[in-house]
């Protein structure tokens, strides 16, 4: 196991500096809710850029997702290709932004944790209850067989 990549990100955005990477699904604890199952992996690219007076981080990432299909519960193949621009502000002005739909801002901080920032911005992207196509889900019984109409056993009790 490899140690959690941690950035100075306003120096990695000012040096325009970039980290690629491979990381688990199983790696990303907050996301075991929503999948199916925990193998597989994601391909991220972390890079720094200044745009006018602004740092920045682009994030990348690439990959396939098992999600829980919120219809049938079966297994949902889910491709993951996404890429996120994150403007860095000082805790104190992040409100200023807050409001504006257009940029996404994060807090510079000098121990960005990577791979939380991966996991969030995952989070963010993946639908909120996913779904297969219509017609694509099979049905789950849960190997319970019905047999008839659950309310003809209360017609006989009504007799």
């Amino acid at each position: 196991m490899f140690a959690r990549p941690f950035i100075d990100s306003v120096d990695f955005a000012r040096n325009g500096r970039e980290l690629r990477g491979e990381t688990g699904l199983a790696e990303l604890s907050r996301l075991g809710d929503m999948l199916a199952r925990t193998d597989g992996a994601l391909t991220f690219i972390v890079r720094g850029y200044r745009e006018g007076d602004s740092d920045m981080l682009e994030v990348s990432l690439q990959g396939m997702c098992f999600l829980r299909c919120q219809r049938c519960l079966g297994e949902l193949v889910y491709p993951v290709d996404m890429v996120s621009r994150l403007l860095l502000l000082p805790a104190d002005r992040l409100d200023e932004v807050e409001e504006d739909d257009e940029v996404d801002a994060i807090e510079a901080t000098s121990q960005l944790d990577v791979l939380a920032l991966i996991e969030d911005e995952l989070l963010l992207g993946l639908p909120f209850a996913p779904k297969h196509p219509e017609g694509e889900c099979a049905p789950t019984t849960n190997g319970l067989q019905q047999k008839g109409s659950p309310f003809a056993v209360l017609a006989g009790l009504k007799k």
